[in-house]
């Protein structure tokens, strides 16, 4: 009798010990969880919380680049000059960059691309810091063409995509936009999408989106108009070496919503 006392006892210590660890938010080892969630939600539903000061006052912009497909440090610069342009962050932004090695999977479907971040992701939504992750390929998207290539997507709340070898490619044309153009226009029009440009988490003021390209911009030569996703038009697009810039329709959306 006494040994079956002893023994739940024992049961019952045990079992607290691992609600206990199940509830204080720590793995099997006893390492702390990481809450993936906030940062695995449709596009544009994060905008106000990136434009914002209200929820977030900084962002940790994770650059995870394929060996050979690293940003360019203009690319880098004019990347945080965007976000300090368009939003409120007065704890700052900060850019970290990271080399991983090839998958090998090239051309690239959506899913995965999403595979790839789930691998290779380590930075997510942390108190008042909210998190971005873009992932630098080194291939292209599927069903590119010879009339049409993909420079990058913008495919969760705070998920974008570019696709190096066709930045690169596009840049390496005669007469082209070097890098740094071609590469911080894609990054920047991406950020539109992730900041809910047009239409896609903030709500347009006057109408303006592109009937024929949703959730883009209908006013020729604004950064988010369909032009600047899509290499064939690109360059003849950007004129020289400047990056294109938000509309004032597109501005006035983002100011509704929290930013600048």
């Amino acid at each position: 009798m006494k040994f079956q006392k002893i023994f739940s006892v024992a049961l019952l210590f045990l079992f607290l010990i691992g609600c206990s660890k199940e509830n204080s938010g720590l793995d099997s080892n006893g390492v702390p969880k990481v809450d993936k969630s906030a940062n695995l939600k449709a596009l544009g539903s994060s905008a106000s919380d990136l434009l914002s000061d209200v929820k977030f006052t900084s962002i940790n912009l994770e650059i995870v680049y394929v060996t050979g497909f690293a940003p360019t440090s203009g690319t880098i610069q004019n990347i945080k000059e965007f976000l300090a342009r368009r939003t409120f962050k007065p704890d700052g932004i900060t850019v970290t960059t990271r080399a991983v090695a090839s998958s090998g999977k090239s051309p690239f479907t959506i899913e995965e691309i999403g595979a790839i971040e789930a691998e290779t992701r380590t930075t997510y939504n942390a108190g008042d810091e909210i998190s971005v992750y873009v992932y630098i390929a080194d291939g292209s998207k599927e069903g590119d063409d010879n009339t049409k290539v993909v420079l990058g997507s913008a495919f969760r709340n705070t998920s974008i995509v570019i696709f190096g070898k066709t930045v690169q490619n596009i840049s390496n044309r005669t007469n082209a936009p070097d890098k740094t153009t071609v590469e911080s226009t894609t990054f920047t029009h991406e950020f539109g999408h992730l900041f809910g440009l047009v239409d896609k988490g903030s709500p347009m003021q006057v109408a303006h989106e592109d009937s024929a390209n949703e959730a883009h911009c209908s006013t020729s030569g604004c950064l988010m108009n369909a032009n600047a996703q899509f290499g064939g038009s690109l360059t003849d697009f950007i004129e020289g070496s400047n990056i294109p810039r938000l509309d004032d329709l597109c501005v006035q959306d983002l100011e509704a919503n929290g930013g600048r």
